[in-house]
């Protein structure tokens, strides 16, 4: 690893803990059946895909998970199930960051939506006692609200124009591989963290 003068971080799965099959398992008991073909970790249908990127809004994803369903549906219903794949903020990786912005820069690029930001910000508040990410990063970049989400290169370098980051000495750390290859070719030092490692012991030589 060479020398690097900011982070960016990824959010789910690298400082939020997230089960993806607690969302797919939620919507099997709802009947949605087919939902593991239209969302996981590594694919997004077309629905996820545009409230990721900010082209649709709450209401409207909750009507299309109705009409794609075809069952009887409650908002409340659709919304437990979306966010039931996000567990919690461990307090050691939040003492992290704070150390970690002793010296360096730190960003957040997250691929997420209006509802996610809501309910993990909910958990952050009981967990930490902070009221938003922001209080951690130096900016914080949520794919619904830029429009682009990793890993399209337009993501990366929209967090590299806006901070003028040296994208050589900027370090990105991302649990999903094909978010690591678009870190990589938008010339950031792009690391995949592998579970069971966490970014404790990732960063466990990195001291502010």
């Amino acid at each position: 690893m060479q020398e690097f003068k900011a982070i960016v971080f990824d959010l789910g799965g690298v400082l939020l803990n997230i089960d993806y099959h607690r969302t797919e398992q939620a919507f099997i008991a709802l009947g949605v059946r087919q939902f593991p073909e239209l969302y996981n970790q590594h694919h997004s249908g077309t629905l996820f895909t545009d409230l990721e990127t900010g082209k649709i809004d709450t209401s409207t994803f909750i009507e299309a998970v109705k009409k794609q369903s075809s069952l009887p549906l409650n908002d409340q219903q659709i919304l437990d199930a979306w966010n039931a794949m996000l567990l919690d903020f461990p307090l050691e990786r939040i003492s992290l960051l704070q150390r970690l912005a002793r010296k360096y820069d730190l960003y957040l690029l997250s691929n997420t939506n209006a509802i996610h930001l809501e309910a993990f910000t909910k958990l952050l508040q009981v967990t930490a006692n902070l009221p938003s990410l922001e209080h951690l990063f130096r900016k914080v970049y949520y794919s619904h609200l830029i429009g682009a989400r990793k890993p399209d290169l337009a993501a990366y370098e929209y967090v590299i124009r806006e901070n003028n980051l040296e994208a050589a000495r900027t370090l990105f750390i991302d649990d999903t591989p094909g978010n690591i290859e678009g870190a990589a070719k938008a010339g950031l030092q792009a690391v995949l963290l592998k579970p069971p490692v966490t970014i404790i012991e990732l960063l466990m030589d990195v001291r502010p």
